[in-house]
């Protein structure tokens, strides 16, 4: 017999929503709820919509959800935790647990990813503080003089000289980091197909694409179960990038401007 689901009962009580209105929500049945307070698994789609309604990431209220199995042979050694129709559907629990658990390694691949920062405050010191707990700490920005940036803002139609002031204000949330041991900030200058944040074996991937800011895009959290699989392909491609790119220094900052990626 399932047990009764303490977590969604207590997430519920915090957040003041009664049974009934989630059911609204989710467009089930009130006893639908009740059956998932009592310990039933939900249906993918509604488990999304009850975390992401509730603010908290779906592997809390169900630590030990269905796997998301691919064809015998693809190399699919990669749980599929959740998916996301954008990157602001992305609990900031989820951020900020990712982070602070990560024990071995963090890397962030994006061209400005401002909203790292600007939805997180603290984050910098929340980086410097795993690095002092032995955390590798590798975050890799876009080049604001680079070609890519230019070709890329052009792509979403604001222009090359405004994604690279973007990445310029994203940068001043980070200049503490240049002194910290086990930090490390670089400049890449490559065509981005995905935004990368790594946290040990958890990865959140923000596909691309064109026209289209990433903010606007899916997002996948994956987790690496074993060998070779979506996760590897990824975590190699910031590997990747990271070889060819090159450390930044305060004296490589220009106008700052804040905004949005």
């Amino acid at each position: 017999m399932a047990s009764v689901n303490e977590r969604l009962h207590s997430v519920l009580a915090q957040r003041g929503v009664p049974p009934e209105s989630l059911a609204e929500v989710c467009e089930v049945d009130p006893k639908t709820v009740g059956r998932w307070l009592g310990g039933r698994l939900p249906h993918p789609r509604h488990r999304f919509r009850v975390a992401q309604h509730l603010r908290v990431e779906e592997s809390f209220l169900w630590p030990t959800p269905q796997p998301v199995m691919g064809k015998p042979g693809a190399g699919l050694d990669t749980k599929l935790v959740g998916t996301y129709p954008n990157r602001a559907s992305v609990p900031r629990d989820t951020w900020i647990s990712l982070l602070q658990q990560a024990r071995d390694e963090i890397g962030v691949l994006v061209f400005s990813g401002t909203f790292f920062a600007q939805s997180n405050p603290h984050v910098a010191k929340m980086l410097a503080e795993r690095a002092a707990a032995g955390v590798r700490v590798r975050l890799c920005f876009g080049d604001s003089n680079g070609q890519a940036v230019a070709i890329r803002g052009r792509e979403e139609g604001i222009g090359g000289d405004t994604l690279a002031a973007k990445i310029r204000a994203s940068l001043t949330y980070y200049r503490p980091l240049l002194s910290e041991a086990g930090c490390e900030v670089r400049l890449h200058d490559t065509t981005l197909y995905t935004s990368l944040f790594r946290y040990d074996d958890n990865l959140l991937a923000n596909p691309h694409i064109w026209g289209q800011p990433a903010s606007a895009n899916p997002v996948l959290h994956l987790k690496r179960a074993d060998a070779t699989g979506w996760f590897d392909n990824y975590a190699q491609s910031f590997e990747d990038v990271w070889a060819s790119a090159r450390p930044w220094t305060l004296s490589q900052e220009g106008t700052t401007a804040h905004g949005q990626d």
